[in-house]
């Protein structure tokens, strides 16, 4: 646990660089096994487009879990953090843009 401790340390802000690298890298690696699931269901969702859904994915996903981390936390706060939730919701319309449904 050393190891990971030793990697989280680095940050900017609250938020440990090495979550973002992390999530970014799994979504990167599923994202063809993802784009291809949600083409049994005719849904079309480009490779590129989990990319930008991953934030918004991961706070949905913390929030569902009941793991509120310093991005969930910050992302919920009505008062505060409102450059976050510009980026989320970018992200969110970004990663929704190309999905298409198959005829």
């Amino acid at each position: 646990m050393k190891t990971l401790e030793f990697l989280r340390q680095f940050r900017i802000k609250d938020y440990a660089l090495f979550d973002f690298l992390i999530t970014f890298l799994i979504i990167y690696l599923l994202s063809p096994f993802l784009s291809k699931l949600f083409l049994k269901f005719k849904i079309i969702i480009p490779q590129k487009n989990w990319l930008f859904l991953a934030l918004p994915l991961s706070i949905l996903t913390h929030l569902l879990i009941n793991n509120i981390t310093p991005l969930t936390r910050n992302f919920l706060d009505l008062n505060n953090y409102y450059l976050l939730k510009i980026l989320i919701l970018i992200l969110l319309i970004l990663g929704i843009k190309d999905i298409k449904i198959k005829k």
